[in-house]
């Protein structure tokens, strides 16, 4: 797997948002009790923060964004301004793991949802702490290769 990890470009790597490492289940883990969120609930947050969304690009008048996701890079930056203490942490990383332009607003689209599934208006330093924690797993492969 490492062998074809490093055959990945950076250009490719950098479009790659979200890396979860999920480890295997256990015979421990099958005995815990049910999560406190189920998939309903998941879901409902999920629909919420996207309904959120459109209406937020609607209200701008930008025609053809509904998603985060979608947002032209210039815009991202205005809906995604983080609060003092995620901008520091945001210059931060960004010089730390080398962020490219495209990175750097992959980063604040992914905390702007963040803060959009938690039902927050401004994107904090928590939900930036998150986008790179998600982002710093493709960092590390990028660095490998």
């Amino acid at each position: 797997m490492a062998q074809y990890q490093a055959r990945l470009s950076g250009p490719l790597i950098d479009r790659i948002d979200l890396v979860i490492e999920v480890p295997s289940v256990t015979a421990a883990d099958l005995i815990l009790p049910a999560p406190a969120e189920g998939s309903a609930e998941v879901a409902a947050r999920v629909a919420a923060a996207r309904a959120l969304q459109a209406k937020r690009f609607s209200a701008l008048g930008i025609e053809g964004v509904a998603t985060n996701a979608a947002c032209p890079a210039p815009l991202i930056e205005e809906v995604a301004r983080p609060d003092r203490d995620g901008l520091a942490l945001l210059r931060e990383a960004a010089d730390a793991m080398r962020l490219s332009a495209r990175g750097f607003h992959r980063v604040l689209k992914v905390a702007r949802t963040l803060a959009d599934l938690d039902g927050e208006e401004h994107v904090r330093r928590l939900h930036l702490a998150e986008a790179l924690s998600y982002r710093s797993h493709t960092d590390r492969r990028a660095a490998a290769a």
